[in-house]
């Protein structure tokens, strides 16, 4: 390397460095004077003390990592858009439907949820270790690698792996040290500035095609109806689309754990609000105009698009202070996913198979150590993803209907069997996949993913009603189980 370009590289390391001490400081100065009783409340759910602003920035930032910003812009085209601006239905849903459930039934994990309503365990542990199936084997390795990926596209001249290892190490300190509360603060000062560099990268980089986003390329890229064998055809918006979303944000415990950690419901409404609004707002914007310019410059370059635009648009006095911003959302996104899953395997798998938890502050240090090896051990495992989003899209569906299932069985009716949803949801996991592994690779199935993601939903839910009709002799009904929230539902 020619030694102006390695003392770019040096002074790059050196601001993404300072910057990284610097929000650390900041979160330190802001939860120091919080009281820690130790407890599970305290660890996994910040002591029921997030105000809305921390509940929006957390949510924000624990979704937006580079798995969106290089991903999606890796596809290089305004399509996936969709993604993002449907997300604002999802979050509408969390907010309205599922925050008053959590708070009235005052859980910890989404998975207990499942074991009041259906009172038995069973489906509760399979749930949760479908979690943490998600999050150890996919969510976090892919979250470090595309973090990695991007750093070392825009100038950091490090190993991908040392890359990965950093920002796994720096994400582990966050939670060992101060649990969701340190995790929820970080991610919202750390989100503040890579929103605002991430705006200023689209600006920048519609001026550098003269704010003509059209010239030179394809129809399909910039259109916003999607082709049958496009990555999301327009019809799977009416299909799939909506309930990849329910998933998503109303039962997927990284995020809905944030939404459960407001001293209220009416706090925890305002800052998942707050979070749509900027999903509407900002998000879409960010994650597909760069990719969209990068093909006018460079071609089609695929997850490379995000880091190569930036390196050539981005000020070189900026470039590590985006590096600084990318690597807090990594870190932001790691750090509140290994949060999760620890409070999972605490709160569902340690006192049911190992033993009462004598300190939950060590419990969760061993769990995030064994969690950051692991993780940083995948990293190479994604290096030959194509498209980093799509591959997340597409192993998602091996878990997210058959757990959304359970719910909605849970929710839907009541006289269900904990091993009736059990059937459901292994169902689920089976059916998505043999479509998956054989029968699209095969051509046996051509259908999208997405619209197969209904299918496997609908089916689980039959399974489910199926074996405890025909098989356990229960009979269900259908029957919300809700009543209006009451005063009492709304402190915790």
């Amino acid at each position: 390397m020619p030694d102006g370009m390695q003392a770019a590289s040096l002074i790059q390391i050196a601001v993404c460095l300072g910057l990284t001490v610097l929000v650390a400081l900041a979160t330190w100065l802001t939860v120091r004077r919080d009281q820690h009783d130790g407890s599970r409340k305290d660890i996994y759910l910040a002591g029921g003390k997030l105000s809305w602003l921390f509940v929006a920035g957390a949510i924000t930032l624990t979704n937006l990592s580079t798995d969106q910003l290089v991903g999606m812009n890796g596809n290089q085209m305004l399509l996936l858009a969709w993604w993002e601006i449907s997300g604002f239905i999802g979050l509408l849903i969390l907010a309205f439907v599922f925050v008053p459930i959590y708070y009235r039934a005052k859980v910890t994990t989404v998975t207990e949820l499942l074991e009041q309503r259906y009172n038995g365990g069973g489906i509760r542990t399979l749930v949760s270790a479908l979690f943490l199936f998600g999050m150890v084997l996919i969510y976090l390795p892919a979250g470090l690698y595309s973090g990695a990926l991007f750093l070392k596209t825009a100038g950091i001249d490090l190993p991908l792996l040392v890359l990965a290892a950093f920002l796994g190490l720096v994400a582990a300190a966050y939670t060992m040290a101060g649990g969701l509360r340190a995790v929820a603060v970080m991610e919202t000062y750390s989100g503040i500035g890579v929103l605002a560099i991430a705006v200023l990268i689209v600006i920048l980089a519609m001026n550098a095609v003269d704010w003509d986003i059209a010239r030179g390329v394809p129809p399909e890229r910039l259109t916003m109806i999607g082709a049958p064998d496009s990555p999301i055809p327009f019809a799977t918006l009416f299909t799939g689309m909506i309930f990849i979303q329910i998933y998503y944000w109303s039962t997927n415990q990284p995020i809905t754990q944030k939404a459960m950690a407001a001293p209220n419901v009416r706090e925890a409404q305002k800052g998942v609000l707050a979070a749509a609004c900027i999903r509407i707002l900002i998000i879409p914007a960010i994650v597909v105009v760069p990719g969209v310019v990068a093909f006018q410059l460079f071609g089609d370059i695929d997850d490379a698009a995000y880091g190569r635009l930036v390196g050539e648009v981005l000020p070189p006095w900026l470039s590590g202070v985006f590096a600084a911003a990318i690597a807090a959302a990594v870190i932001a996104h790691t750090a509140a996913v290994m949060n999760a899953a620890v409070g999972l395997y605490a709160v569902d798998f340690h006192d049911k198979f190992v033993g009462k938890v004598a300190n939950e502050w060590r419990l969760a240090s061993v769990v995030t150590a064994v969690l950051t090896v692991t993780s940083i051990a995948l990293v190479p495992v994604f290096a030959t993803a194509t498209s980093i989003i799509n591959l997340l899209q597409q192993l998602n569906g091996l878990s997210s209907m058959p757990i959304l299932s359970a719910f909605v069985v849970g929710l839907l009716f009541s006289g269900v069997e904990s091993r009736a949803a059990i059937v459901g949801v292994v169902w689920g996991f089976l059916l998505y996949a043999a479509y998956t592994f054989v029968w699209q690779p095969a051509g046996i199935i051509t259908l999208h993913y997405i619209h197969f993601m209904v299918i496997t939903l609908a089916t689980s839910v039959g399974a489910a009603l199926a074996v405890n009709r025909f098989v356990l002799g229960g009979r269900a009904q259908f029957a919300l189980r809700q009543r209006p929230v009451q005063a009492d539902d709304l402190q915790i």
